[in-house]
């Protein structure tokens, strides 16, 4: 436990502020999109699917709770990487409540996201007609890359304190 006034102030941090800010969008961007020749399209977010052709919506509760018969492997792994989002998110929380945030938790939270939404985009690209395109690994390697690298970046220059 610090005693420094700069340390118990951290939370309050732009940094910190950020990272919350970073991780949170990605909760709101589609991680996966497939595409099918008849040219429709379905997002995969972290919350649900959403049909934009039709408007339809089914949340991940709905789909793994109502929907279960028969679902293949790769779309299980669908709420692991959820899972290690919300560890994540947890994580970024945790720096702007409490000034407490584990940089590496929250990026290997997020890449291990990536790599679940990574071969949920290939499941669905085997099959005929469909593409699956893993935007969100991308976004979530980006953030997780951006996130960690710009905290071992300050941490070397002693520029930041680990609270």
């Amino acid at each position: 436990m610090t005693t420094d006034p700069a340390a118990r102030s951290a939370p309050r941090s732009p940094a910190r502020r950020g990272h919350i800010l970073i991780v949170s969008v990605l909760g709101l961007v589609p991680w996966s999109v497939q595409t099918f020749t008849a040219g429709a399209a379905t997002l995969l977010f972290p919350w649900g699917l959403v049909g934009p052709a039709t408007g339809s919506v089914t949340t991940i509760t709905d789909f793994f709770l109502r929907f279960t018969m028969g679902l293949p492997d790769y779309i299980l792994v669908w709420p692991v990487g959820v899972a290690c989002y919300l560890v994540a998110l947890g994580s970024a929380l945790s720096g702007v409540l409490f000034g407490r945030e584990d940089v590496r938790l929250t990026a290997a939270g997020l890449l291990l996201a990536g790599v679940t939404q990574l071969e949920v985009a290939r499941g669905f690209s085997v099959q005929p007609g469909r593409t699956a395109w893993p935007v969100g690994t991308v976004l979530l390697w980006a953030a997780a890359g951006f996130l960690y690298w710009s905290r071992a970046r300050l941490d070397a220059d002693g520029s930041s304190r680990r609270a």
